[in-house]
């Protein structure tokens, strides 16, 4: 039997795992390691999306269709409850019916729209570093990545400019997203329309991964891609369920925009899925359309921890800027330590501060000199953090 598996041929080893192996090793030997690795939500998700499920899940008689097979494209009450939700916050329409599509959350539906979009050879442009499945998704397809450079320092639309007029073939696809996971960047709507406008000059379609729209901080407010004029003819939006409503466990996200890039994802996750269980369709019906009083107080929790830690830091020595959108911090490696690289550095962390974090290599080459921390504890938590942190600077 072969055992050379060839769509993994292509992935390399996994970062994050050097650190990860480390944290538990620390942990077995008694060692209190604060993580701040992994950007897994650790608050609860709203009582009232829960109870909604649950009342859901319990509906069992013969009668009723909760615990069948559902639509994989989602049932139509929730696509409605995204077109609404839309037309709400972004004051965008969407057609239920031709333009929105559920999926189990954002990774499985990006992963598998690129399956169908490109062919083996088509170049692909995603920023680096970037949140992996942007770029993975596209090696698993069998794409050419290039990597945009993004970040402290860097015009991302100036160096796409630069790349476009680089690459041979020319490019098939851009992923972007903002709030930017890890570099905590954000953009305004003039930035939108300027994708827009470049994707119509180039014929290139646009995937944008919307996930923290919700978490933004210091009155900055996150603009949809789709508000931009004309970008359902040259793209689509995910947003995930996950960070605004801490629905990590539930996979929940969607997809919504150009009517023929949705009917593509439609048919394709017709083959490989049956949908989501439809209590948690359900219940996410009841997230969107209900009070948004919960998603208020999650994006107050994120920014209480993010000026406790980023007080911390800089109090102890570490000048890391605020940022304004995202659940994460991107600081770069202390001058004393760069030389070491961000899986190193992230290791020391560990061993000499008690602290896990994301080392930036894993996101991207152009990330090595930094490292993310997710804001994943709670404030007594990043306190401890940081006074293991001032022992090392």
């Amino acid at each position: 039997m072969t055992t050379n598996f060839a769509r993994l041929d292509r992935l390399p080893p996994y970062v994050f795992s050097a650190v990860n192996d480390l944290k538990m090793e620390m942990r077995r030997k008694g060692n209190d390691i604060i993580d701040l690795g992994m950007g897994n939500p650790d608050l609860a998700t709203p009582e009232h999306i829960v109870d909604k499920m649950v009342e859901a899940a319990r509906k069992r008689k013969h009668n009723e269709h909760n615990h069948r097979y559902s639509a994989s494209m989602g049932i139509k009450n929730l696509r409605k409850a995204i077109a609404d939700w839309y037309g709400r916050r972004f004051d965008v329409d969407i057609d239920p019916n031709t333009e929105a599509i559920a999926t189990i959350g954002v990774k499985e539906g990006m992963s598998h729209l690129v399956l169908v979009t490109i062919r083996p050879g088509d170049v692909v442009f995603t920023p680096n570093p970037t949140y992996p499945i942007h770029p993975f998704s596209s090696i698993i397809a069998g794409g050419d990545v290039r990597g945009i450079p993004v970040g402290p320092g860097e015009n991302f639309f100036e160096n796409l400019l630069h790349a476009t007029k680089q690459s041979w073939p020319r490019p098939k696809l851009l992923i972007i997203s903002y709030p930017h996971n890890p570099t905590t960047e954000i953009v305004d709507l003039d930035f939108f329309q300027q994708i827009v406008d470049y994707a119509k000059e180039h014929n290139i379609m646009i995937i944008h991964d919307f996930a923290y729209a919700d978490l933004t901080f210091d009155g900055y407010v996150a603009p949809s891609f789709l508000q931009a004029k004309g970008a359902k003819d040259v793209g689509v939006e995910f947003f995930s369920m996950s960070k605004s409503y801490s629905m990590p466990g539930w996979r929940v996200g969607f997809c919504v925009g150009n009517k023929e890039t949705i009917d593509a994802l439609k048919r394709i996750k017709s083959y490989l899925d049956y949908g989501i269980f439809q209590p948690l369709q359900i219940a996410s019906i009841v997230a969107l359309n209900g009070p948004q009083d919960c998603v208020h107080e999650i994006t107050d929790i994120y920014r209480e921890r993010r000026d406790a830690l980023i007080d911390g830091l800089n109090r102890v020595g570490w000048d890391v800027p605020s940022p304004k959108g995202t659940m994460f911090v991107w600081a770069k490696i202390p001058e004393k330590y760069k030389d070491m690289g961000s899986v190193e550095f992230s290791k020391l962390m560990v061993k000499d501060a008690g602290v896990a974090v994301s080392p930036g290599r894993g996101f991207g080459e152009y990330g090595d000199d930094f490292v993310r921390f997710a804001l994943i504890e709670n404030r007594m938590r990043i306190n401890q953090a940081v006074r293991g942190i001032k022992n090392i600077l």
